[in-house]
């Protein structure tokens, strides 16, 4: 997927990661100059476990992204992808979680991109094993942030990140994602 026409006339551009969760979903939003430096505009942690239901919390997802959106205007999405977790019952829950996110964002026709938690952290850290702990530390540091992040926030810092390394690293390149990711 290319991202031609989400690069605001000024050359800057607004990113925002998701960090899916069923009870926790993480947002960030950080925005890329014209030089390719990050800086940091929002984040915070979507706390879903006052619902009643499981489709209230879907429902406080999609309505509180599609808030987001309009509130900050970001040119595209990144979002975190599923992994396989051990309970299937999780997994499905989470899917559904970023499903809800998913759509929010398809509804105001902006761009998405998917990565894996290890390009996240290997765009972030410079390791695809790296511990939450040292992507909360590394996203402070390339986003000038101080005090220590929540968890689920500082992951959706970290995947608005990836995406602006790796769109930087496409355009130098001049190649599409689908060539970039067959390439690592």
């Amino acid at each position: 997927m290319t991202f031609p026409s989400a690069i605001a006339p000024s050359g800057r551009c607004r990113i925002m990661g998701i960090d899916p969760g069923s009870q926790r979903t993480g947002i960030g939003i950080i925005e890329v100059d014209e030089a390719g430096r990050s800086h940091h505009v929002f984040h915070t942690a979507l706390v879903l476990l006052g619902n009643a239901t499981f489709p209230l919390r879907l429902k406080q997802i999609f309505d509180e992204i599609g808030g987001l959106i309009e509130a900050h205007g970001p040119a595209e999405v990144a979002i975190e992808r599923v992994f396989m977790a051990r309970n299937p019952d999780s997994a499905l829950k989470l899917g559904q979680a970023r499903g809800a996110a998913i759509c929010a964002v398809a509804a105001r026709d902006l761009p998405i991109a998917e990565y894996a938690a290890t390009e996240v952290k290997q765009a972030v850290v410079g390791g695809g094993g790296a511990d939450k702990t040292q992507v909360q530390h590394m996203v402070g540091i390339l986003l000038g942030l101080s005090g220590r992040l929540q968890a689920d926030a500082a992951d959706a810092l970290a995947v608005a990140l990836a995406h602006a390394h790796t769109r930087a690293s496409m355009q130098r390149v001049g190649i599409p994602r689908t060539a970039w990711r067959r390439r690592r």
